[in-house]
């Protein structure tokens, strides 16, 4: 069974993964190719936990020097 964390997990598609980081559908592809990033695959498709691209976003965050 499931715990509910589970349960209320974000899939996003590639567009709607795209239009989170603000970028374009290429770069998602891209990362998706070079395996820059973790992704779930259903069939065919390519989705991507919310959760995960935020990591992403942190893992590419430059720390400001002072």
């Amino acid at each position: 069974m499931k715990n509910t964390r589970d349960a209320q997990r974000r899939l996003l598609n590639v567009q709607e993964a795209a239009d989170y980081l603000s970028v374009k559908e290429r770069f998602i592809r891209r990362i998706i190719a070079e395996r820059r990033v973790e992704f779930v695959r259903v069939g065919r498709h390519i989705r991507f936990d919310q959760k995960v691209l935020d990591a992403f976003i942190d893992d590419q965050t430059v720390r400001a020097v002072r």
